[in-house]
């Protein structure tokens, strides 16, 4: 069973792009992010006719999540239940007995910012609910632009990039308190390459000179990580013409 994460960085524009990996690499599971459109905007009969069920979640001009699967997701959730948010950021199903949750994880701007201090807000309501989620579905996965990165490694220029949105100290406690909560990230359980990136700034040739960062995660429950069999950034999308920036991230994961 393969399933991945993708922030597609509107799907109006970025359509063809998804249903052309769609056909060549035929995951079980995708999970969009930055859908950028409305619910009634969103392509359910393109999909349909690519073989997967779909469940969505937009807003207009920003943020927006989706959920493809061969077998029809159940049990969906929209956003973080409890905590308040008018933004369309998380959507939750289950597929073959797994909790599967697609998040877009708020930017944060800057620290010092409102929108950093909603960012530090909307992590910890995750991470409350997901306590609840976690002991309902044992199989789980976490999976989405985390707009975090874990340490240096994920860095391509980690003293440039040191205390600045990303890679700040406060993101890093909430990523971590994650993994404390008994989720691992699935990529490194396994050997990568060095500068291994999931998202490029478009400016100054920044995938062309992999000037990077991994902001994309999958991260796994107890029960799921022993089947895993490999986590990889697919890096053949970025290379598109009008890409989105970020890059696919697929997990595979024994039936």
């Amino acid at each position: 069973m393969k399933l991945a994460t993708w922030n597609v960085n509107s799907l109006s524009v970025r359509l063809p792009q998804v249903l052309d990996w769609l056909q060549a690499n035929p995951v079980n599971v995708l999970v969009m992010q930055e859908l950028k459109m409305t619910d009634d905007k969103f392509p359910a009969d393109a999909f349909a006719q690519a073989g997967y069920a779909a469940q969505w979640f937009g807003q207009k001009t920003y943020n927006g999540v989706a959920l493809l699967s061969r077998t029809p997701a159940t049990d969906i959730v929209k956003n973080i239940p409890g905590f308040d948010d008018d933004m369309a950021r998380v959507i939750t199903g289950t597929v073959n007995e797994i909790r599967v949750i697609g998040a877009y994880f708020p930017n944060g701007q800057a620290p010092g910012t409102e929108k950093f201090e909603y960012k530090m807000e909307w992590l910890k309501g995750l991470r409350s609910w997901l306590k609840a989620e976690m002991a309902a579905h044992p199989k789980l996965m976490l999976m989405g632009d985390y707009n975090i990165t874990f340490d240096d490694a994920d860095v391509w220029d980690p003293e440039g990039m040191r205390d600045q949105i990303h890679c700040t100290d406060e993101e890093r406690y909430h990523l971590n308190a994650l993994v404390a909560m008994g989720l691992t990230d699935s990529h490194r359980l396994f050997a990568q390459p060095p500068k291994s990136y999931s998202w490029w700034d478009y400016r100054d040739y920044g995938f062309r000179r992999n000037r990077g960062m991994r902001i994309d995660h999958i991260l796994v429950s107890a029960a799921i990580k022993p089947l895993v069999q490999s986590c990889l950034i697919d890096k053949t999308p970025r290379k598109n013409e009008r890409p989105s920036d970020h890059a696919p991230v697929v997990i595979e994961i024994a039936a």
